[in-house]
């Protein structure tokens, strides 16, 4: 009887949380600290969000608490995992607390977007988004349900941080709910977005790499002629809009990068990745790409035993087993993986495609817009983020760049951790000694910059 009435207990406390609102399903945590739940974008397209609120909340009238809604990237690479556990939720993936959580500063909402990333899924594959606009299109619908709903979050500022490509949503994403509150569609603040490390213009990256690596001695003459060979090749497939071709370009250059700097870490340049020899071996566009997409995850996989070695803390352990049955909700046929190969396939067209004209289009219409950069991140370099600054159409421009940097500095050390430069509504952030994701590299100075962003009223560290 006592183990009936215990059942019975557990089936009301789910029924008492967990809601159908037309096409959503949505549910909270005991002390209300959480909630995640699905919202159907379309109908058989489900997207799943997991919003956390912070436990260092500071009242202020005049400076309301800010929420983050965190955008990954890949494309296909899941946030509700990786900047999740990896990078800037309350818990690492060994479910340890983080000291260096941006909940400090921030509610956070993470999204497994596009539709087919990590928990997120469609019921037919041509459901799958094919532009970035279409995903923008869905994280507007989704923002919809779960603000709408809530006047609470209502009157906190959302800011869409992201990282690599998420970048290139969240510039899409930010027209599209600039355009939804204007047409009162969407009852939200934006406060503003922030793109860390972002892809926002493949061509000046990749046109980067090579003088980058021979500067610092990790490329020869030879390599930088070869590099650059590819490069140039790919910068003219864009102006003739041949993207797909141009991706496959991207890969390829890849992995002539990695043999003529015997395997340079791409999101990290001063450290080492592991060979590459059988896709060397092979000139096949298909094994290039897949040699290019399991970059991203192998990084993450080795970063995390650097920090807790003789550790395991695999993510897809944890978000396929202890995360799953914590959440309740997750189909039973739906299998959490870090990076979807079938989302990054169908966005082949739109991969190497620039966004430098969304971001005019943001900074034209007063949005907030702030681009933080690591030091010595490869993939998304900051020689390349300056270029593609340079390319706005933006009014204040000029005198952006016509002002000084001001020096970053975090708690009591005296060592410099970056550089800042600010006008109007432009930001941009130089974290020193960060790769690609910086939070995880430089979590101080990150912290003081995301309270920055945000005007958060918190003061603890």
């Amino acid at each position: 009887m006592e183990k009936l009435f215990h059942s019975v207990t557990l089936l009301l406390l789910f029924l008492g949380l967990l809601f159908h609102g037309g096409m959503t399903t949505y549910m909270k945590s005991q002390d209300e600290s959480e909630e995640w739940g699905y919202v159907q974008v379309r109908p058989k397209a489900h997207m799943f969000w997991w919003l956390y609120k912070s436990p260092y909340r500071v009242e202020n009238p005049s400076k309301p608490w800010p929420i983050i809604l965190w955008l990954q990237g890949g494309p296909g690479a899941s946030g509700v995992g990786i900047g999740n556990f990896e990078e800037i939720g309350p818990l690492d993936t060994f479910l340890k607390p983080r000291n260096s959580t941006w909940l400090k500063k921030a509610d956070l909402l993470f999204v497994d977007n596009p539709v087919g990333t990590g928990y997120s899924f469609v019921e037919n594959d041509d459901l799958f988004v094919k532009t970035d606009e279409e995903a923008a299109t869905d994280l507007t619908t989704l923002l919809i349900k779960i603000f709408n709903r809530d006047e609470r979050l209502q009157k906190s500022p959302l800011f869409i941080v992201a990282e690599s490509y998420g970048g290139k949503f969240a510039v899409t994403l930010g027209l599209s709910v600039f355009k939804a509150i204007q047409e009162k569609r969407l009852k939200l603040i934006l406060g503003g977005v922030a793109l860390g490390n972002s892809w926002i213009s493949p061509e000046d990256f990749v046109l980067s790499w090579g003088p980058l690596l021979k500067d610092l001695s990790r490329i020869d003459e030879n390599g930088l002629q070869e590099s650059n060979k590819i490069a140039l090749k790919i910068k003219q497939q864009l102006e003739n809009g041949k993207f797909v071709d141009a991706t496959n370009l991207w890969s390829e250059l890849e992995t002539v990068i990695s043999s003529r700097s015997n395997n340079v870490n791409f999101y990290n340049l001063l450290l080492d990745s592991g060979s590459d020899s059988v896709a060397l071996s092979t000139k096949e566009t298909r094994l290039f790409r897949e040699i290019s997409k399991k970059r991203y995850s192998n990084y993450l996989s080795s970063k995390r035993l650097r920090f807790s070695p003789g550790g395991n803390g695999d993510l897809s352990s944890l978000l396929n087993g202890p995360i799953k049955k914590k959440l309740r909700i997750i189909p039973k046929n739906v299998t959490w993986g870090g990076q979807s190969d079938r989302v990054f396939d169908v966005l082949e067209g739109e991969f190497m495609k620039p966004r430098i004209n969304e971001v005019d289009e943001l900074l034209a219409k007063g949005v907030n817009v702030t681009v933080y950069n690591g030091q010595v991140d490869l993939i998304c370099a900051t020689k390349g983020a300056e270029a593609w600054i340079r390319k706005l159409k933006w009014e204040g421009l000029k005198t952006f760049l016509g002002k000084d940097r001001t020096p970053l500095y975090c708690e009591t050390e005296e060592h410099t951790k970056g550089f800042y430069r600010s006008y109007k509504n432009l930001d941009f952030y130089w974290i020193l000694g960060a790769g690609h994701f910086v939070p995880t590299d430089q979590p101080c100075v990150t912290l003081d910059m995301v309270a920055a962003i945000t005007h958060s009223p918190a003061t603890q560290k």
